[in-house]
């Protein structure tokens, strides 16, 4: 039986485990073995040490941009773990827990946040976009890379990941809306972690739900509990599932919360959402909840936790070591290289300048 909802509002979100980690709609279950779940489990746990790392990074003046991203460990995580090693991502700048399980080293990642070439040039054999800073701009792109996948006949689905606050652009109508006409296999994924920096929901739509406004665009959507990583799952599973079988493309709204502030660069989020808030969102924590459901089966354990805490540890520490070493690689001349396939004459001549030494 399938959970997505179709031209139904209002929406519904599908949940499968409580906060404290019982299972309350057995019938959705996802068919993941015990070794898929601790797998998830390691992942969360992992993601959650390396963003506590990452901020304490920003800070020293050791990171540069850095979006965090605690909280929502699920909604990224979970929905990731559904896909398959071909499909195609296309990260907003959130987004890097994805893209680095999805085969992006993890020292190039820590390249990205400081500016470094390296950081953005994807490998060959990761299916993915640089993450995306101009807001709801890769959900056009989404809707192309997925008719390029559906006319060559590829049996694998393309997955955006946006913000709330990406909803209230033109690129996405004009993406979903073209990804419905020609029914190619995207996913839609909203994470909505309620701001858009700032601005609630409430005060960006007049909209009860986001994933409603895919009625419009005539494509399937479904709205999920983003805090609760099987129901996450679940839910993407069927999406790439339909996708695949040639039914079109879904929107996603996954129910979610940053913990954090938006990013490192400035923004103060006790000026917009209140303690109390903060704490009702946290009882809802996705690694509590998990970590419950997994320990009531016998399948997590404290000592089990601790050992996936330091195995992070140690591959961000050898991540940041190996980043090191590339900065100190990088050249002028490389920055200028990296920008077009041809230069310029103008740029031609600044390169000149530089490894000459006059440009200093």
């Amino acid at each position: 039986m399938g959970v997505l909802l179709d031209e139904r509002t209002p929406y519904e979100p599908v949940r499968i485990l409580a906060e404290d980690g019982t299972v309350v709609n057995p019938e959705l279950m996802p068919d993941l073995s015990d070794e898929q779940m601790r797998e998830l489990m390691r992942r969360m746990v992992f993601t959650r040490v390396w963003d506590q790392r990452a901020i304490a990074l920003n800070r020293q003046g050791r990171l540069g941009f850095y979006a965090p991203v605690a909280g929502q460990e699920a909604s990224m995580l979970a929905s990731h773990y559904a896909l398959s090693k071909d499909d195609f991502l296309l990260p907003s700048y959130r987004d890097i827990p994805q893209l680095v399980f999805h085969g992006l080293p993890l020292y190039q990642a820590f390249l990205y946040s400081r500016g470094h070439i390296h950081g953005g040039q994807i490998p060959e054999d990761v299916s993915a976009l640089m993450p995306q800073i101009i807001i709801a701009a890769h959900c056009t792109q989404l809707a192309g890379v997925a008719l390029g996948i559906k006319l060559r006949g590829e049996h694998r689905v393309a997955i955006a990941y946006f913000g709330d606050g990406a909803t209230s652009q033109g690129d996405f109508y004009e993406g979903m809306n073209f990804a419905g006409v020609f029914k190619v296999p995207a996913i839609f994924f909203s994470q909505n972690n309620r701001y858009a920096i700032s601005v609630p929901v409430s005060k960006q739509t007049a909209a009860k739900t986001l994933v409603q406004k895919s009625v419009a665009a005539g494509i399937s959507g479904v709205q999920v509990d983003g805090m609760d990583p099987l129901a996450v799952y679940r839910v993407t599973k069927e999406a790439a599932d339909r996708a695949r079988a040639g039914d079109g493309p879904v929107m996603i709204e996954s129910l979610t919360y940053r913990y954090g502030p938006h990013t490192m660069a400035g923004d103060d989020p006790t000026r917009y959402r209140t303690n109390e808030e903060l704490g009702e969102w946290e009882r809802q924590d996705p690694l509590i909840r998990f970590r419950a459901f997994l320990q009531g089966k016998g399948l997590w354990s404290e000592k089990e936790e601790e050992a996936a805490i330091e195995e992070a540890k140690q591959t961000i520490a050898d991540a940041l070591k190996k980043a090191d070493e590339y900065m100190s690689k990088q050249t002028v001349g490389d920055l200028i290289d990296a920008m077009y396939a041809e230069l310029p004459p103008e740029l031609k001549e600044q390169k000149a300048l530089f490894a000459a030494g006059e440009g200093r």
